[in-house]
């Protein structure tokens, strides 16, 4: 089964005397999504592997003659994996600049190395798009609220990337994601010549599952693995570029009490966490259903901002006392808080961020009006 992804029609965001850039976790489907796009077009189009010997040759030459020769006559090169041709970057810039009235489309599946390979070549000339596992809004395309509501806690569990949500049963779901955790996660990451092992690296995620929500010391996890501080913050940096975890950091504006310092982080896909500590239980057999409700609203809230280009800046807010808001949603000149809650009990507003924030919203997001907040 095949879900059409919200990116579905590229032809919108081709812009001309500028690279399409595609970048995401791997096994999200954007070698299916150009794939699909490219079957679509009516004129001649190229498709090249970054994997392959060759084109890594060829398009990392930065000449512009043997370049000019690789796009004649097509309208239309998708480069995939693109950040694994060296200088990819300034061979896409001279095209760019040589006024090639061909489409480039390159995609890449680790930001720190697509990102280092056409950052700063291409400022000024690349449409960049983050594809993400599917969001609530690409479900709904195929399933109505009700649907949504009776798959919540599959979705809990087992995440949201294609292939997952596309098998028939719960013993495939968990294949898959032990699969893609195993295989295809930490790929990027362990090409650095700067990681020392998948073992550090899965051990660190592991501390970090198991603290969703709360706020994390980097001195804490480094004495649990016997790293230094400044490793571990290297290390969860990649984890970031790489597309396996976000940072939020706290919110302030006032208060001194105000936590500021620490960060929390969560998982861009609720199922490659379960896959890493190794926990697919249902809800009921679980105590931290919270904990994933919670990382669940937050990646589905960046999804849903994210495809519908919408800038916002997100915030937890606690205070040294313990109050505290999961979620601070910061856009468009406005401040809204919100609460995430797994059981349906309403808590009050925190007094200070009422006192501090007047003119700032304060809602509980729950199982009932969730779709509002993640559609």
């Amino acid at each position: 089964m095949y879900v059409a992804r919200v990116y579905e029609q590229l032809d919108k965001y081709l812009v001309t005397g500028k690279v399409l850039v595609l970048t995401g976790p791997r096994q999200v489907g954007k070698t299916t999504l150009v794939r699909r796009f490219l079957e679509g077009c009516r004129e001649p189009a190229l498709y090249v592997m970054g994997d392959d010997l060759r084109a890594q040759e060829s398009w990392g030459s930065m000449r512009l003659d043997r370049l000019n020769e690789l796009v004649e006559g097509y309208a239309t090169v998708v480069i995939d994996e693109a950040q694994r041709i060296p200088n990819i970057g300034i061979s896409l810039k001279l095209l760019v600049d040589s006024g090639t009235t061909t489409r480039l489309i390159v995609t890449g599946s680790s930001s720190f190395q697509l990102a280092g390979q056409t950052g700063e070549p291409l400022t000024g000339r690349k449409v960049s798009l983050l594809m993400l596992p599917l969001s609530q809004t690409e479900l709904h395309t195929f399933r109505n609220r009700g649907e949504l509501r009776d798959t919540l806690e599959t979705q809990l569990v087992y995440g949201s990337y294609p292939e997952v949500v596309s098998a028939g049963s719960d013993a495939e779901r968990r294949s898959l994601l032990n699969e893609i955790s195993g295989s295809y996660l930490l790929k990027d990451i362990l090409e650095l010549d700067r990681v020392k092992s998948a073992k550090v690296l899965l051990d660190l995620l592991r501390l970090i599952a198991f603290q969703i929500g709360s706020e994390v010391s980097l001195r804490e996890l480094g004495g649990q693995l016997g790293l230094d501080y400044k490793t571990v913050a290297r290390y969860l940096d990649l984890l970031e570029k790489g597309y396996v975890l976000f940072n939020v950091r706290g919110y302030s504006r006032n208060l001194r009490k105000e936590i500021t310092k620490k960060s929390k982080y969560y998982f861009y896909d609720t199922g490659i966490r379960n896959a890493v500590v190794a926990n697919f239980n249902p809800l009921s057999r679980r105590d931290d259903a919270g904990a994933l409700w919670e990382n669940f609203l937050f990646v589905e809230r960046i999804k849903l901002l994210t495809y519908r280009d919408v800038s916002a800046n997100h915030f937890f807010w606690r205070t040294w006392d313990g109050q505290e808001i999961d979620m601070v949603e910061e856009r468009e000149g406005r401040l809204d808080g919100y609460e995430f809650k797994w059981g349906m009990k309403a808590p009050t507003s925190p007094r200070d961020w009422k006192r501090t924030y007047s003119e700032a919203t304060y809602t509980l997001v729950n199982r009932e009006n969730y779709l509002g907040f993640v559609l």
